[in-house]
């Protein structure tokens, strides 16, 4: 049986790229105040991206109806027909003709290193998007979108009475002390990852068990080392699946965030609900771009089997 959840986030295109060298050869250090260089790129393609997209792919797979809430622009159609193809519902995504869609061009080197521009476009205004609180979404997420948005959005979820994950992402930075504790004590839980909850705990000036002691969960990925749900107290360790090929780690994140809202919507317990997350995180880990990995539900159930031992569904 499926359920809703309201996925409050960016919806983006991302073009990616890759130069085959390095960039270090190509740039003088002396002339780095005056740079001027072109990267002649080989390979080139785009993906749809953004994290509401990213997360509502993933909680589709998964058997639920993720309704995603967000803004996009005049270039949205090729989306759109991919959101109407999938069954992803976008009557809360906001069309805005007089800004293009949130984008990122990524160009990566043979090094891994990466250069990054990124125009955020209609995730500017995505506030301009109210959250829709009465479509019967039994939970919610707010996921790294525009300032003002995420802010909203939490404010109106807090005020239905609609539990919510706030997962700030690289959106953190927005945010200071005063703002980040105002989400955390309307959030129910909380998600990031370690490097993000150590600068959650720096900008707050809290230690991270007294931000785990404001909400009833708080999720801390830790990459190929698995991740930490804390929660009453107590640390429980989930631990990580080994992927089928290390090919692209972008999404994954929100790949084990529709693995979290999963669980939480079926009320699975703690440790089954992070398996869950942790198993979908590592097959996107195996496909390239953010939203095309592919499973069953009947596949997903008995590759959690063989990685844990025990059927969850």
């Amino acid at each position: 049986m499926s359920e809703k959840a309201l996925i409050s986030g960016s919806l983006a295109y991302d073009v990616i790229m890759r130069f085959p060298g390095r960039f270090s050869d190509h740039i003088l250090a002396d002339r780095i105040h005056s740079l001027s260089v072109a990267f002649m790129v080989t390979d080139l393609r785009r993906e749809f991206g953004g994290c509401a997209g990213n997360i509502a792919y993933t909680l589709m797979l998964l058997g639920d109806e993720a309704l995603p809430v967000g803004a996009a622009g005049k270039d949205f159609a090729a989306y759109a027909e991919r959101l109407d193809e999938l069954g992803i519902s976008r009557r809360h995504i906001k069309r805005l003709d007089d800004a293009f869609t949130a984008q990122a061009f990524i160009n990566t080197d043979d090094d891994g290193n990466q250069i990054t521009a990124f125009h955020p476009g209609a995730m500017s205004r995505a506030h301009e998007q109210p959250l829709p609180t009465g479509t019967g979404a039994a939970i919610g997420i707010v996921a790294p979108d525009g300032r003002d948005a995420m802010i909203q959005r939490a404010e109106a979820f807090h005020a239905a009475g609609i539990p919510f994950i706030f997962d700030p992402g690289q959106g953190l930075p927005m945010f200071g002390e005063t703002e980040l504790i105002t989400f955390m004590d309307q959030a129910d839980w909380l998600a990031m990852n370690d490097y993000e909850a150590g600068m959650f705990s720096k900008t707050t000036h809290l230690k991270l068990k007294e931000v785990a002691k404001q909400v009833k969960a708080m999720i801390v990925t830790h990459g190929a080392e698995g991740s930490s749900i804390y929660v009453d107290g107590e640390e429980i360790a989930i631990p990580a699946v080994q992927p089928n090929a290390l090919v692209d780690p972008t999404g994954c994140g929100d790949a084990y965030r529709a693995g979290l809202l999963h669980g939480m919507l079926h009320r699975y317990d703690w440790e089954t609900t992070g398996r869950i997350a942790s198993l979908a995180g590592s097959i996107k880990v195996a496909s390239q771009g953010t939203q095309n990995h592919l499973f069953t539900t009947e596949e997903f159930a008995a590759r959690f089997e063989a990685a844990f031992g025990y059927r969850y569904a």
